[in-house]
């Protein structure tokens, strides 16, 4: 593998996960309180792939889903959102589920994973024809999901990385440490720090870091927008980056999404990014009537490969770009950020009144 420096580009971004039929209990409810869910669909890839598309850049979601009517529905779900998903390759038995419990107020929320024996958790090696897919793309999108479910997903992951490597595409990872996924006897790291080292960009929260990298977390702890401890453990997030830049030579941007939970509905969110050997930073946003958490580190991709690629030569930019696409992800319901490129700018500009617009 060769060090690159990360370019926009013109091409498709192409995306590689499971996307799954989410069920949530409605209003709040607790799992033993419900007698129906709200059924929509999800999952960190396909998640990306769909805030690209509503970004204007053309995407690609590849996963292996079963030959079935649900299937079907969550493929034409994902054709709506203006995927491409010609890669999707059909096998297995059965489309991945996962139940959400929302938290409110002191509660946390809850999920619960069916995915076990899947179409996707039973991919191998072979089924996917990378070489076409990722023929004419651009930038090829992972995460540690797919490599958390089996090693065959692992080394489907590995196969695909090594495509893009040859090909000249721009890769990016997010870490997305789960720990609920990883249970065929090999740790996250063990698995995770030789796929890492294809990365030209890395996303991830600092506990996900440490799980991956063992690099130990900075801490963000603000309770308000305006909140000084955060700005004074910018040197620290600094040698955080650092220290990324070491383990993993390739990577050109390192990604922090950096949150603080004061209850299940109100969450700060800040972020930074290390490149160049420096470090730069965003403002806080306090979200205090949050409508839906999960998704949100999905936008931030998003929202990342959309700055990078829009603004080539602004770092800065990207980096506000993609906490503002994260902050708005917090107002939406569902897994899907469903808002636009205006949408982002506006509240980058400092909009946030939250008036109708007529």
């Amino acid at each position: 593998m060769m060090t690159k420096k990360v370019l926009a580009t013109d091409k498709k971004v192409v995306t590689f996960g499971e996307v799954m039929l989410r069920l949530t209990t409605p209003n709040f409810r607790r799992f033993s309180q419900t007698n129906e869910f709200i059924a929509t669909y999800g999952g960190s890839e396909a998640n990306v792939a769909v805030s690209l598309a509503h970004f204007g850049i053309p995407a690609e979601f590849v996963t292996r889903l079963p030959d079935n009517a649900m299937a079907h529905a969550c493929v034409a779900a994902l054709r709506s959102a203006g995927l491409g998903t010609e890669g999707i390759v059909y096998g297995g038995k059965r489309l991945g589920l996962y139940y959400l419990e929302g938290g409110a107020a002191f509660r946390n929320s809850n999920v619960v994973y069916d995915r076990e024996g899947s179409s996707f958790a039973t991919i191998r090696p072979g089924m996917v024809d990378w070489e076409r897919v990722l023929a004419d793309a651009g930038w090829f999108h992972w995460s540690g999901i797919a490599a958390a479910l089996s090693q065959e997903g692992a080394d489907v992951c590995r196969e695909a990385l090594e495509v893009a490597d040859r090909l000249g595409l721009t890769i990016s990872c997010d870490l997305n440490f789960r720990k609920k996924l990883w249970n065929y006897g090999r740790s996250a790291a063990e698995v995770m720090e030789p796929l890492v080292q294809y990365s030209d960009v890395i996303f991830g929260a600092e506990p996900e870091y440490q799980e991956i990298l063992g690099i130990r977390p900075v801490g963000f702890h603000a309770v308000t927008a305006k909140d000084d401890s955060f700005v004074a453990s910018l040197p620290a997030f600094e040698a955080f980056g650092k220290e990324v830049d070491e383990r993993v030579p390739r990577c050109q941007k390192v990604f922090l999404e950096l949150r603080n939970s004061i209850t299940s509905n109100h969450n700060l969110l800040a972020a930074v990014l290390y490149s160049d050997g420096s470090l730069k930073h965003t403002g806080i946003y306090d979200i205090e009537h949050e409508v839906d958490r999960l998704g949100t580190g999905d936008a931030f991709v998003g929202g990342m490969i959309c700055g990078l690629i829009r603004y080539p030569d602004d770092d800065q930019r990207a980096l506000d770009f993609a906490l503002a696409a994260s902050a708005l992800k917090n107002t939406v319901y569902g897994d899907f950020n469903l808002v636009s490129v205006e949408e982002v700018e506006s509240l980058m500009a400092g909009n946030t009144s939250g008036r109708v617009s007529r």
